[in-house]
């Protein structure tokens, strides 16, 4: 493993650039946004506002994918700031998943005056595939991620709205490969985790192709023909990170983690903000954990290094405290959600374990063969 000599970011990161100085490409982004001309950007945005206002048939200038959290509060409430009527599209976790804490978050962001679709794939058709996923990659949102983005177009299309506007950048922002190194999203189904849009990766047999309508991503000819265009809104935000939009949301009546589920020993990092809606998000880092060498804390580490909230020598410490950790009842929440026993789990968790990057100490307990430098 060699990780970013600015940051805490490592090269096992799927996708991860260095360059000869061994600087992540995300911390180059962020020296890059001290030259930019924020006033050319906003040119730029403006254009697209205007585009949006005039190929829109229908009562909306835009759509925005939204969870109720900290960066889709912002983005909406920085849409509405430009003058746009965006129409917001959540594709919400079955209700045995999402946590109340979510529930009451996006009827907030609801009730700053938007309009809502909620869009919600069959609880069962999304367990069996979030059990498969684990089975087969190790990686519980396979397909609940492809359902997640893949809402948007199929909303912007049925509504003829063709301005869809995300948040950051993951290209930039965690040196996701995407295809882009700007504005521009419309080849994000191609993203690592995506995979092209096809949900025929992750579906069972038993499965019908109706059963999988919400998890398809539109064919690049379908969006072509509907004249889509996305858009990651971050590129035009200066301040578009986790502490600001964090600060602006919860002015804004955003409700945070708090007691235990705030506690890095049991969530893996040491932010409040993330994961609001779904406590699998937490299992899922200790499964990337355990595949890849870094977690959570890692990915939060990171932005708050880069953008001058915290030193390297402190980001070291926390990722070596804390990344990875899950507590167990939230594995036990997800194994009682799949049908399976905690045992199980650990058998089928563990079958993932990289073993080149981890080695067991004299305890008989798994530990990385080199911790970040």
């Amino acid at each position: 493993m060699r990780w970013c000599r600015k940051c805490v970011e490592t090269d096992t990161r799927p996708s991860m650039v260095f360059d000869d100085e061994d600087v992540c490409r995300p911390c180059r982004y962020v020296e890059s946004l001290k030259k930019v001309d924020w006033d050319e950007r906003l040119k730029i945005l403006k254009d697209i506002v205007q585009w949006g206002k005039e190929n829109s048939t229908a009562g909306y200038d835009c759509i925005i994918g939204v969870s109720g959290g900290k960066d889709s509060t912002r983005q909406a409430l920085f849409a509405r700031d430009l003058g746009l009527k965006p129409l917001l599209v959540c594709c919400a976790y079955p209700p045995e998943e999402m946590t109340r804490r979510g529930a009451r978050n996006l009827g907030n962001l609801i009730s700053l005056g938007f309009d809502t679709i909620v869009t919600a794939p069959a609880p069962q058709i999304s367990k069996a595939l979030m059990k498969n996923c684990f089975y087969k990659f190790g990686n519980l949102f396979n397909a609940t991620e492809l359902a997640l983005y893949s809402s948007l177009p199929i909303v912007a299309i049925a509504y003829r709205v063709p301005l869809i506007l995300l948040g950051e950048n993951p290209g930039l922002a965690f040196g996701n490969d995407v295809a882009s190194d700007n504005y521009d999203g419309n080849r994000m189904k191609y993203m690592n985790t995506l995979q092209g849009g096809n949900p025929d990766l992750f579906k069972l047999d038993w499965m019908q192709d109706n059963d999988l309508y919400l998890y398809r991503y539109p064919s690049d000819a379908d969006m072509e023909r509907a004249g889509l265009r996305i858009v990651y809104l971050g590129y035009f935000i200066p301040d578009f990170n986790d502490h600001t939009n964090t600060k602006t949301a919860v002015e804004n009546g955003l409700e945070v983690r708090e007691g235990g589920d705030a506690n890095p020993e049991d969530i893996g990092g040491i932010a409040n903000s993330v994961a609001l809606d779904d406590d699998f998000v937490i299992v899922n880092q200790m499964l990337k954990y355990m595949k890849f060498g870094f977690g959570k804390a890692t990915q939060e580490v990171g932005v708050a290094i880069r953008y001058g909230e915290m030193s390297r020598e402190e980001g070291v410490r926390i990722v070596r405290q804390f990344d990875g950790k899950c507590a167990e009842r939230y594995v036990k929440k997800f194994a009682d959600y799949i049908g399976i026993t905690n045992q199980e789990f650990w058998m089928v968790a563990e079958s993932f374990r990289n073993k080149e990057l981890f080695e067991k100490d004299a305890h008989g307990n798994w530990k990385l063969k080199q911790e970040v430098q």
